[in-house]
């Protein structure tokens, strides 16, 4: 075998790498290997410094919402997933409806009290008295921008025009109901919810008075009334909605023109309690009879009449006799949509000193009357009122 001469210079580097070898394989298995020797900082040049106004700005805030519970069906259970009319109205209490739905946790911070926990057609003046008056402190706290009511179907639009005429701020109050208990199919209260909180954290829903999200519709809570009773387009307006809501965002179409909320001359901070106004109902062979049980002891009476508010004629004398006695009459019409009443056709109202209820229909010129003479007022003062509001 040919021996080949390694120069000293190879020698010495070969056996510099059989060292380090034999050191590396001589530690302790499990041990991790060393870490890399630093690197040396490298000097800063001509690098410009970013300046303080280029920080990523900071998350906008969600909007924050308050949620009023007092009952109804939006808070019912069935006994079945199959019972969408059958059901036991007020069981669910609010925390739980606001639990139900985490996506509302994207759209507002939310929190919720309950007012009460009851069917809505059991709601008393009273009842209608302490939720404005909880819905006023409300409105005054700086860290609240909107507030939901959540309410059972059946007087619904008396307590949402209630509002509307008694409580003074600008900030969005959305009434919200369900035609359906959270446990049957197709259930609509937690699309409802979601609208109603969507709406009443939204800048744009300010000013509009209070308003009701149904059927992913913005109502007007002045207009709106319950028009059917078995199916989830059940709030219908004679003039429409003012807009729709879909996947949390308003489109508007309309905005209310009658006095509301910081036009209104009314304020619940004033109101200690509320006059009795009852409704006589006008139908084929009614005896006057009727009308003078319900105006026994009543402020005003609301005469819910035929076509363009008729009194039948042998009811005509018992209104007048109650109108002379101190008894305001307003004349409405049962008219389930668009029900207009037009002031001195069918009867002589000037002549009798009587009221038109203008295109509200009687249980809204119940509550309408009721806010109104809280102080006295004459025939023409309500009538002014009921042109306006």
């Amino acid at each position: 075998m040919t021996s080949v001469s390694i120069p000293t210079p190879l020698k010495a580097l070969a056996l510099a790498v059989s060292l380090s070898l034999l050191g590396a394989c001589a530690q302790t298995p499990t041990a991790p290997p060393a870490a890399p020797p630093a690197a040396a900082a490298p000097v800063a040049t001509a690098a410009p410094v970013a300046p303080a106004t280029a920080a990523a700005p900071a998350a906008k805030a969600l909007p924050r919402v308050v949620v009023l519970a007092t009952g109804g069906t939006i808070a019912g259970a069935g006994a079945s997933a199959a019972n969408s009319a059958t059901y036991a109205a007020a069981k669910v209490p609010v925390d739980k409806l606001i639990a139900g739905l985490p996506e509302l946790s994207q759209i507002a911070n939310v929190r919720g009290e309950q007012v009460f926990q009851i069917a809505s057609e059991s709601i008393t003046n009273q009842d209608l008295l302490t939720l404005a008056r909880k819905v006023s402190a409300l409105a005054k706290q700086p860290d609240v921008d909107g507030i939901v009511v959540t309410h059972g179907t059946d007087t619904l639009e008396e307590t949402a025009y209630f509002l509307n005429l008694t409580v003074h701020t600008d900030k969005p109050i959305v009434v919200v109901g369900s035609m359906r208990p959270g446990t049957a199919l197709s259930a609509d209260g937690a699309l409802n919810l979601y609208d109603a909180i969507a709406t009443a954290g939204s800048q744009d829903a300010k000013g509009k008075g209070v308003l009701v999200t149904m059927n992913d519709e913005i109502q007007s809570g002045r207009d709106v009334a319950k028009a059917v009773n078995i199916k989830t387009e059940a709030f219908k307006s004679p003039w429409g909605p003012l807009g729709m809501i879909v996947e949390g965002k308003n489109y508007w179409f309309r905005a209310p023109v009658k006095r509301h909320t910081l036009q209104s001359e009314f304020d619940i901070e004033r109101i200690t309690e509320l006059p009795k106004v009852e409704i006589a109902y006008g139908y084929g062979n009614v005896p006057a009879e009727l009308v003078e049980a319900a105006g026994k002891g009543a402020t005003a009476i609301v005469h819910a009449g035929t076509g363009n508010g008729s009194v039948a004629n042998r009811v005509v004398p018992a209104l007048q006799k109650l109108r002379s006695g101190g008894v305001q009459v307003i004349r409405s019409s049962r008219v389930n949509q668009g029900g207009f009443v037009l002031r001195n056709a069918e009867q002589p109202d000037d002549k009798y000193d009587w009221v038109v209820a203008h295109d509200l229909n009687p249980q809204k010129a119940r509550i309408l009357a009721m806010v109104a003479l809280t102080q006295p007022r004459t025939a023409q003062d309500l009538q002014r009122i009921f042109w306006e509001y």
